[in-house]
């Protein structure tokens, strides 16, 4: 039996709504002067490189949430 594209199932399947969740990071690290400062530090660094890499992190996990659910 040979197999054209059009007949994969995954193809026509609807989008997750769970790939909302990977605009989260977009606005939050954006929107620059809400977390321009320096104070409060965390572990002797400014605030603006914290908020930057707990977003790294973050993202990588709602990155993960959303690809073991949808998958």
């Amino acid at each position: 039996m040979v197999h054209r594209i059009d007949d994969d199932p995954r193809r026509h399947k609807r989008a997750s709504p769970w790939r909302w969740l990977l605009l989260i990071p977009y606005p939050a690290l954006l929107w620059v002067p809400f977390y321009n400062a320096v104070e409060p530090r965390f572990l002797g660094f400014p605030f603006f490189y914290t908020y930057q890499m707990a977003f790294v992190v973050l993202t990588a996990i709602i990155t993960a949430v959303v690809y073991l659910i949808t998958d």
